[in-house]
């Protein structure tokens, strides 16, 4: 989202200037101003000296004593206050030029979330706008210290990318706040899982907004993106205004890794879905992932193949040596267990990686979000 620029003036005069240019011309020495006005002499000085301001009770004591509306001496002091505030900001923006610089600004900009510019400062307004904060140190505390309320919580303190990250948080919460929802319903959600394996298995150009539309019926706001640099992102489920919010990326751009994620992320709402939970689903070593993260890899696995239905497939598949034979195997299983075939061939490289060379990668569709996006917005 573009910041909305307006013409603003490079200068500003303090209204004590023109308040001794008025003084001037009637020959009123300040001494004699301020007992008319009931003033002390210092505050008038300080005030034609530009050091203090005029208040509302100065405004209207000065427009009894010199026949100028008092609004006139508030609209001078409140354009001059602004544009000293304006010339604070903008010293700060040349300051945050390192914290502008962390982000992947031109990715952000391509897919619309910033106006395109190469100049720091106007890059760094960008930023501050897309994120509705005034300065980098409130990004600092919403997105490292945790510093909002509970249920808006996240915390990227360990994140290797924070700033790319924050970004696709950012966006999912911008086209989150787009869409009118029912209040989440999780028994909804257990009754459209079924419905979104088939739209899986049926695997038409419109699935991706089949999948919004039938987790909408639930209260679930699913949002995609293209992934940025070096985030590694498949996935997040979080929680955003008292709706369960899943970002999906295209990541790796797979068919078969897609919908692990999704139904990766679902499973987190189903089982962990408290509402200070957030979580981002990232390349991790089996190994190293924690409990919630493998019940969320089982629920994957329990509506996409489960172990016990890939051993089977496995076997089979072993026992056959021509490529079609294989293919015929890998789609009558696919049929048999309700899944789509992609997700077996998956399960089958990531057992076997001597499969890559004999050109099995390449039977698994590709997620496009530029083409599947561009064809369902023509339908």
């Amino acid at each position: 989202m573009s910041t909305l620029y307006k013409y603003e003036p490079d200068y500003a005069v303090h209204p004590g200037e023109t308040l001794r240019e008025k003084l001037e011309e009637l020959q009123i020495t300040p001494k004699e101003f301020a007992v008319r006005t009931g003033k002390p002499e210092q505050t008038i000085s300080k005030i034609l000296n530009g050091k203090s301001a005029i208040t509302p009770d100065m405004a209207v004591q000065f427009e009894k004593v010199l026949n100028i509306p008092a609004k006139f001496w508030l609209d001078m002091q409140a354009d001059y206050d602004e544009y000293i505030a304006r010339q604070k900001q903008d010293e700060m923006k040349k300051a945050a030029g390192d914290w502008a610089r962390q982000f992947p600004y031109a990715q952000m900009a391509k897919a619309g979330w910033v106006k395109p510019t190469r100049k720091i400062e106007e890059k760094t307004d960008e930023l501050l706008s897309f994120y509705n904060i005034s300065k980098p140190e409130a990004w600092q505390n919403i997105y490292i210290k945790q510093g909002l309320p509970a249920y808006f919580r996240v915390s990227l303190k360990n994140d290797k990318n924070a700033y790319a990250t924050s970004a696709l948080l950012c966006y999912s919460e911008r086209a989150a706040d787009q869409m009118e929802l029912p209040p989440y319903d999780k028994q909804k959600l257990k009754h459209i899982l079924p419905e979104l394996k088939q739209i899986m298995v049926s695997h038409t150009n419109g699935f991706l907004e089949d999948i919004r539309q039938t987790c909408a019926t639930a209260g679930i706001a699913v949002v995609f993106t293209h992934s940025l640099p070096k985030t590694g992102l498949h996935g997040v489920m979080r929680w955003y205004k008292n709706h369960p919010v899943i970002l999906m990326t295209d990541r790796e751009k797979r068919y078969d890794l897609f919908w692990f994620s999704f139904f990766h992320e679902l499973g987190h709402l189903y089982l962990h879905g408290q509402k200070k939970n957030i979580f981002l689903e990232q390349e991790i070593q089996a190994n190293e992932k924690d409990q919630k993260e493998q019940e969320a890899d089982n629920f994957a696995g329990k509506w996409l193949l489960t172990d016990k239905q890939f051993e089977a497939v496995k076997n089979i598949f072993e026992t056959q040596y021509s490529h079609s034979a294989r293919m015929d195997a890998v789609n009558y299983y696919a049929q048999k267990y309700g899944t789509h075939p992609a997700i077996i061939i998956g399960r089958l490289l990531r057992d076997n990686k001597a499969l890559y060379p004999k050109g099995w990668g390449k039977r698994i569709p590709k997620v496009d979000f530029d083409r599947l996006l561009k064809l369902q917005n023509n339908d």
